[in-house]
């Protein structure tokens, strides 16, 4: 694995800026794969790993350059909890499959310690700026006093995997395609997208072409 520095310039640059969150993740994904024995996470090791984030902040940024995981390979899968966590999956650590056979995996969850910023005071009580006190902190505390490990099992449908291929469904109603599985079946046994089978839970709500805002 390449150098902390090295890995931090990379995520600034991806990210924009530098910030303690950028730093956090970092250590957090370079200590996840460390656990793990995965040495090169992004070319020989790039396979083996799938990562889940809990937030969608600066830190996922900075995991996602560390590790390599990306959405759009299905490597990187979030979870909106608002939490500075990530777990990290080993897919060459096959555990017992869940009860419904679907196959599950050994990963170390790793959470950022809300104590770490009392200890960034301490360490720098003459900084005022709070970013600034964290990143230099951030930078120098042990991984014991940054984070929180926890061993856990995570499950992974075949279907959530890299990887996997699936047939395109068109939805019934709208006609939009629908890709990996993500399809819901109405009363009437027609195949719908989650847009049309609840509507209700649709992030979006459409405009009438008569309305100007």
């Amino acid at each position: 694995m390449e150098s902390f520095d090295d890995l931090m310039r990379q995520a600034e640059l991806a990210h924009g800026h530098l910030c303690a969150g950028q730093i956090l993740g970092v250590r957090l994904a370079m200590l996840g794969c460390q656990r793990l024995g995965i040495v090169e996470p992004r070319t020989t090791d790039r396979k083996r790993l799938v990562t889940f984030v809990e937030i969608d902040r600066c830190a996922t940024d900075a995991i996602a350059v560390v590790t390599g995981c990306r959405l759009g390979k299905r490597a990187l899968k979030f979870r909106d909890w608002g939490k500075m966590a990530a777990t990290f999956v080993d897919l060459n650590h096959q555990l017992a499959p869940q009860s419904d056979g679907t196959p599950a995996y050994k990963g170390i969850r790793i959470s950022a310690l809300e104590s770490s910023k009392q200890r960034a005071r301490e360490l720098y009580p003459q900084i005022e700026n709070k970013n600034q006190q964290q990143m230099l902190a951030y930078r120098e505390l042990p991984d014991a006093e940054l984070f929180h490990e926890q061993w856990v099992r995570v499950p992974i449908h075949p279907r959530e995997m890299p990887g996997y291929k699936s047939a395109r469904i068109a939805c019934a109603l709208c006609g939009e395609g629908i890709n990996y599985d993500r399809n819901a079946i109405d009363p009437k046994g027609r195949i719908l997208c989650h847009s049309c089978a609840a509507p209700e839970s649709r992030y979006y709500e459409l405009i009438q072409q008569d309305r100007q805002t």
